[in-house]
């Protein structure tokens, strides 16, 4: 089946807006946890808008050895204050998977993927990845639906992508995806045939990960956040969690 990863940092965008320690991180993955979820997510940034280092390291001790723990961001954004860097925090708490995104402070929600037939790209994740498996940690890599070339990533260590489904969630809305889902589709083949695991994530819903699901055989992985938690508000975040699984099943 394919695992269901909840990401955590709306409910720590919400303790952050009041301060203090409300509504409490490590209740919320135990909540989750306790409902069925496979992993738990946080992509921790440079500003601190919502997962903070602090989070990061408590979930660590919480999670391990229970359910898997990955770990989102930039690789390449620059310490600063108490942020230490990604890649300082995953030597840190070691967690499960490490999945490498190229957002940048500017952005609200990350909105591309690193480009297998870029040299760029492929010539500075390298000495990364290497590392990263070296601490034991799993690699993914944000991609754009309709990338080719993971061969190159292959190469280079990664062994798994996470396809960037915020198109596809887009058209599901505007009413027709079918386009946008055979491009996600053919990506995931493509990286399968390299030997790559496919993760997903971004925008996805119970209302649209039904048809995603089971348009891309094979699909290992599934992070979701926003829609998760804005559902729960309705019908609570076990329940919500349940609802995901069964949908995945």
């Amino acid at each position: 089946m394919t695992l269901l990863s909840v990401n955590l940092n709306k409910i720590a965008v919400l303790r952050n807006s009041r301060g203090g320690d409300e509504p409490d991180l490590l209740r919320a993955a135990q909540t989750c946890i306790e409902a069925g979820c496979g992993g738990i997510t946080v992509h921790p940034r440079p500003d601190q808008r919502h997962v903070k280092p602090e989070d990061v390291r408590a979930l660590a001790a919480m999670l391990r050895n229970r359910v898997e723990y990955n770990i989102e961001g930039n690789p390449f954004a620059a310490a600063r204050d108490s942020y230490p860097g990604l890649l300082a925090m995953v030597r840190e708490v070691r967690p499960t998977q490490v999945t490498l995104v190229p957002d940048s402070d500017s952005q609200i929600t990350s909105d591309h993927g690193f480009d297998p037939l870029l040299d760029a790209d492929v010539d500075k994740l390298r000495p990364l990845v290497r590392e990263l498996r070296e601490i034991g940690s799993r690699v993914s890599v944000f991609v754009d639906a309709g990338a080719s070339g993971f061969e190159r990533f292959a190469a280079i260590g990664v062994q798994r992508i996470e396809i960037y489904t915020g198109p596809y969630a887009h058209a599901f809305a505007e009413g027709d995806a079918r386009d946008a889902l055979a491009q996600c589709a053919q990506t995931a083949r493509r990286a399968q045939q390299a030997g790559l695991a496919v993760n997903a994530g971004h925008d996805l819903s119970q209302a649209n990960l039904g048809a995603f699901h089971a348009a891309i055989p094979g699909l290992a992985e599934v992070s979701i956040g926003h829609a998760l938690i804005g559902e729960a508000l309705y019908e609570g975040l076990a329940t919500t969690v349940r609802n995901y699984l069964q949908i995945l099943r």
